[in-house]
């Protein structure tokens, strides 16, 4: 199995369209693995064949979700990371914050829901319960929806806290019915919902994040799109709190180390744009001078600073609508007033010369500009004459950091272009001179190169050795899955061995209670019960008679006779059958045997056996 299986991409599609589960940035060695598994439990021989299997079995894709999505999680795990950050990550944090702000959390990830309870215990240890119920709010989330549904049910067993201390045990769950509850006034500072972290939208102004043991099942690509979206989700100097098997060797400009073993990091500080000197920012309207004079007519100022500016511009809001396009826009791109108010993707500019939706929604996730070179652009009218624009979409945002919307700014580079030709000339002179100094600088760059490959080759393996380990972690979090399955599956066969055994039991006690002696046959005559006044009656104990065939026992009882009574109950023919036979007892006593042999019944039309019950008269 490769990654490169178009059977496998097949499947994933097919998973995607019917279901809405995107596996395709999942790492292919853990998720072919895990697929291989469920196959195996169906006896599907092939990907196309277990799509068959899929589409006829529509209750296979919840086992399958349940094999890939492992779930494995627990309370309070790896507890040396947690009581570091219970111990110093958090009081500093919550030493930063105003007493009364709020405190936002993010469990992204959550599986069963014990992680984000164990963020609230830590947190409600910390500031009081009081505080905890009028500050916190714990936003958990998961793309499993059926393990959504056990974390909002917040109950327990046994085994499931047994890694909680006693006292934390007594102080935030309820016993009840043999399980563990949550205390419910704790619990309604959690909100349970689904939320897919490559496609999702994330969550905003988090104070902790934990993201534990779920960035190393996809690939490095979504792994750094995940990160720019845990980056976003982050309120400045908020945490980062990873799984022990997990870096950020992509987007460790975004991050800073708190505890790099421990793998607990912090927002890293955005650079804040330089404010303009005093005497270049423009006044409010209504805004006194130094000498005491009113500027007035600010506004109209404004505008007409925009209108007439020799640049292009369109401004859309975050709603995606239309709000500002100056004179430049209008002779140069074809938009005009009467296009404000109308939705941005209703205008051709939306996706003419360039798709620039997409660019739009980038800019506005990342918070940042998102350029695009080199667009050539032929202009309403002239169509003859080829522009070539660059085009930057530069996110807006107020006073309060909100997301107002984006400005479109396009840059005419057609005579840059021209320039440029011209330059080539210039440029393959200046190369002849340039290849002259080149070769006297040859040896230097051989060291350099060599240098730059030793350090690639380090970076390789660096990277080779984290994927390994992420590997080897995805393979652990697989094996303690299938150690809890086996686990509950043992559990079940302990009690229904204990089951079997009080009705084997009370099978021993019913039959040593009757006065009578007691031989259960099955279909073959072979012996399966035989009671203790069977043993007084014929001297055969029962590990003696048990298993054996009744008409081969050696004892006193006239066997032949009794073939076609025991014939007559096993084909089904009658239900009750008696005789009167004599027989020697275990004494060498001649006694008179009334044998009655009834069906071993089981609702089917032959029966399964006969009980044969034989009582004695002295002759």
């Amino acid at each position: 199995m490769t990654s490169e299986d178009p059977q496998f991409e097949a499947l994933l599609a097919y998973l995607k369209e019917s279901r809405g589960f995107d596996f395709t940035d999942y790492k292919r060695a853990s998720l072919m693995r895990r697929v291989a598994r469920r196959m195996a439990q169906v006896d599907a021989h092939g990907y196309g064949d277990y799509l068959d299997h899929l589409q006829v079995h529509p209750d296979e894709f919840t086992a399958l979700f349940n094999t890939i999505l492992i779930n494995v999680t627990s309370f309070f795990r790896d507890p040396e990371a947690w009581a570091y950050l219970s111990e110093h990550v958090v009081p500093a944090l919550l030493a930063e914050k105003d007493p009364d702000a709020p405190i936002r959390v993010w469990s992204a990830g959550c599986a069963s829901g014990e992680e984000a309870y164990t963020i609230a215990i830590l947190l409600a240890e910390l500031i009081g319960v009081d505080q905890f119920r009028r500050r916190v709010k714990i936003y958990a989330t998961d793309v499993d929806e059926e393990a959504l549904a056990e974390a909002r049910l917040a109950t327990y067993t046994d085994r499931q806290i047994a890694g909680l201390p006693a006292h934390l045990v007594q102080r935030h769950f309820e016993s009840t019915g043999g399980r563990h509850v949550f205390r419910k006034d704790l619990r309604r500072s959690l909100i349970f919902g689904r939320n897919d972290l490559i496609q999702d939208a994330p969550i905003s102004r988090v104070d902790i994040l934990t993201c534990r043991n779920a960035l190393m099942y996809f690939n490095a690509e979504a792994q750094s799109r995940i990160l720019s979206r845990l980056h976003f989700a982050l309120a400045d100097g908020g945490v980062l709190f990873l799984g022990k098997a997990e870096m950020l060797l992509s987007r460790g400009d975004m991050f800073t180390s708190v505890d790099l073993k421990r793998r607990i990091f912090r927002k890293a500080p955005v650079s804040a744009p330089r404010a303009a000197p005093a005497a270049a920012r423009p006044a409010a309207a209504g805004t006194l001078w130094a000498d005491g004079t009113e500027l007035l007519g600010l506004d109209r100022l404004r505008d007409e600073a925009f209108a007439t500016c020799p640049v292009a511009q369109v401004v859309v809001t975050v709603d995606g609508v239309v709000a500002l396009t100056n004179r430049r826009a209008e002779t140069l791109l074809g938009v005009s007033t009467r296009d404000v108010g109308r939705p941005f993707r209703d205008l051709e500019l939306s996706y003419r010369p360039v798709e620039l939706r997409g660019y739009i929604d980038q800019a506005q996730v990342e918070r940042r500009t998102v350029r695009v070179p080199d667009v050539e652009f032929v202009r309403p009218g002239l169509e003859a004459e080829t522009t070539v624009l660059r085009v930057d979409v530069n996110p807006l945002s107020g006073a309060d950091a909100g997301l107002l919307g984006v400005a479109l700014v396009f840059q005419d580079r057609t005579e840059a272009g021209r320039l440029r030709s011209k330059l080539d000339l210039t440029t393959r002179q200046a190369e002849t001179a340039y290849e002259e100094l080149q070769s006297t600088n040859e040896e230097l760059e051989t060291t350099n190169e060599e240098l730059q490959s030793s350090v690639e080759e380090l970076e390789t393996t660096n990277e080779e050795l984290q994927s390994t380990n992420e590997e080897l972690e995805t393979t652990n979090e697989e094996l303690q899955s299938t150690n809890d399955e086996l686990q509950t599956l043992n559990s079940a066969l302990r009690d229904r061995t204990a089951e079997l055994h009080r009705s084997r039991t009370f099978q021993h006690v019913l039959l040593a209670s009757l006065p009578a002696g007691v031989a259960v046959v099955d279909s073959d005559l072979q012996i399966q019960a035989w009671n203790r006044n069977a043993e007084d009656l014929w001297g055969l104990r029962e590990e003696e008679a048990l298993g054996e065939h009744l008409l081969n026992l050696d004892m006193g009882l006239p066997t032949d006779g009794l073939r076609p009574l025991l014939r007559s109950v096993l084909s089904g023919e009658s239900t009750r059958e008696q005789m009167t036979v004599e027989a020697i007892n275990r004494r060498g006593h001649t006694v008179k045997l009334q044998v009655v042999c009834v069906p071993l019944a089981d609702h089917t039309p032959t029966p399964d056996g006969a009980i044969m019950v034989m009582t004695t008269d002295a002759v």
